[in-house]
């Protein structure tokens, strides 16, 4: 299955391509994570995508990162290799099948040591973590990604971010309200947060769409 994206493959390439490259351990990971999951691969950013987390990690000077839905660990390598010492990325997800591979990964890159990882369901990871947080990605199970954005914005450091992945949904978000679960949710809370007074938000159409917060002020 191809990666999500808005513009054509030639693009993605010629974008990709004068972009930081994709690191040898990521490029392994990434492999790997197609021969064993197969069309579920696309859960997974891509690299395009990784390098811009790590960017926003690196440019906002975050030390502490909080990651909802860690898949096989690909976004979070590329956002911990961006980390300055010492600083560090919290990552969970409920799925052990996923998780073991991330495992993996993480012992076997230089940047694992840097990552820690939660296993459950994300609310209570979250209820359980002390902020504040320097930025926060959210890339998991949409119907939760409202409750997920009210369980962070309190625990967000003063002049912290907050990325929203899939928010354009392979753009199943455009049009009227929808029957399907995952695009409702994602169409609601698109919504929300562009009307939420108390951020400042911009919706970015890379790959399948990210939005980048802030609070309102800050």
């Amino acid at each position: 299955m191809p990666p999500l994206t808005f513009v054509s493959p030639a693009l993605e390439d010629y974008a990709t391509a004068h972009s930081v490259a994709e690191p040898p351990h990521l490029a392994a990971l990434a492999q790997r994570t197609r021969d064993e999951l197969g069309g579920r691969s696309v859960m997974m950013v891509g690299p395009l995508e990784g390098a811009l987390l790590a960017q926003l990690v690196a440019v906002t000077g975050a030390t502490r990162v909080l990651e909802i839905g860690t898949f096989t660990g690909y976004s979070a390598l590329w956002m911990a290799a961006a980390l300055p010492e010492g600083g560090r990325i919290v990552t969970c997800d409920v799925s052990e099948e996923h998780l073991a591979i991330a495992r993996d990964a993480f012992a076997s890159s230089p940047f694992g040591d840097r990552v820690e990882v939660r296993a459950g369901p994300a609310i209570e990871t979250i209820a359980a973590l002390e902020g504040p947080f320097d930025l926060v990605f959210i890339d998991a199970d949409k119907t939760s990604y409202d409750a997920y954005y009210e369980a962070v914005l309190p625990k967000l450091a003063p002049r912290g971010v907050i990325l929203v992945d899939n928010v354009l949904w392979r753009g199943e978000v455009v049009g009227p309200p929808s029957d399907d679960a995952d695009t409702a949710a994602l169409q609601a809370f698109n919504d929300k947060v562009a009307a939420d007074a108390r951020v400042v938000a911009v919706l970015l159409p890379i790959r399948d769409g990210i939005t980048v917060i802030r609070g309102a002020g800050r």
